[in-house]
């Protein structure tokens, strides 16, 4: 099992733990990466707003430096999931649109796309190719009378078309890997919802709002901590959940903390696997893991 692994942006940037709890788990289980040396970011649909070819130009790199590989692509990034997986399909489909992208390509890079690439994130990984049952044998450190809150974020699942691996209005795919690291799946409302996080350029005080919605959703049905696949998710989550606490004070009583950590999925399965909380980063977190460790330990 091997996958040209594409970190992305944030996955070695500013959540650097997310690749560091990443390689601990490939290299636990016995997958085989081998990280993209030619790769830019997926443009987190910004870029495709504002020059559509430019997009799948950059994107088509990364695909095309994947193909000459003959690897499909891991990524650990909703959001390059949705953004990447999304203009993989397209160019895949729309052959017209790849040659067009391919003049454009093959000028500035010498690469050609001819579309044999899948990209897949790491938690379509670990539940389809990987599976959940083989994933069970290096459970060994279950996380019992844990409870985890799963929050999939918006790019993983939607547009169904661009993702194909859930279901975007149920989706089970998170509520799987938290039951067979032997932790308990919250069940609440806002578990599909946007995190807010690109709400914060244009309109701070509502993405506050927003955050202080989906971890309070999470504590009230009680979650300990909240698992995420997206390092976008889990920014705006972690880092801007003290901002968020006002807001809940507020609404719940000056006493009232959320407190609830937010973890990057392969740190949650690293946790089960028994490694470390340090080799899995799980101190670069601005809310404080610390309570979730020793509930675990």
């Amino acid at each position: 099992m091997k996958y040209a692994y594409y970190p992305g942006c944030a996955g070695k940037g500013a959540t650097p733990e997310l690749h560091q709890s990443t390689m601990k788990v490939v290299e636990g289980l016995g997958i085989e990466v081998v990280e993209l040396d030619r790769f830019n970011c997926c443009g987190a649909g910004v870029i495709g707003e504002a020059d559509p070819d430019l997009a799948y130009l950059l994107n088509a790199r990364t695909l095309a430096t994947a193909e000459a590989l003959g690897l499909d692509i891991m990524t650990v990034c909703g959001t390059c999931q949705g953004v990447l997986g999304g203009a993989n399909k397209r160019l895949q489909k729309d052959k017209d649109l790849r040659n067009r992208i391919n003049q454009s390509l093959k000028a500035s890079t010498g690469l050609e796309y001819q579309g044999t690439v899948t990209v897949k994130h790491l938690q379509w990984i670990l539940v389809k190719d990987f599976g959940v049952e083989a994933l069970k044998k290096f459970v060994t450190n279950p996380l019992t009378d844990i409870s985890i809150a799963p929050f999939y974020g918006c790019y993983i699942l939607r547009p169904e078309s661009a993702t194909g691996f859930d279901d975007w209005e149920n989706p089970q795919s998170l509520e799987k890997l938290i039951k067979t690291i032997g932790a308990y799946p919250v069940e609440y409302d806002d578990r599909t919802k946007c995190c807010g996080f690109p709400v914060f350029l244009e309109k701070e005080e509502i993405a506050t709002g927003m955050v202080e919605k989906r971890v309070s959703s999470a504590k009230k049905a009680g979650g300990d901590a909240m698992v995420t696949p997206c390092p976008l998710c889990h920014m705006g989550l972690d880092f801007n959940q003290k901002s968020a606490e006002k807001i809940h004070q507020e609404k719940e009583g000056a006493n009232k903390r959320l407190d609830m950590p937010i973890l990057h999925l392969p740190q949650l399965i690293g946790l089960a696997m028994g490694f470390s909380p340090e080799s899995l980063g799980m101190k670069h977190h601005l809310v404080s893991t610390a309570p979730l460790i020793q509930k675990i330990n």
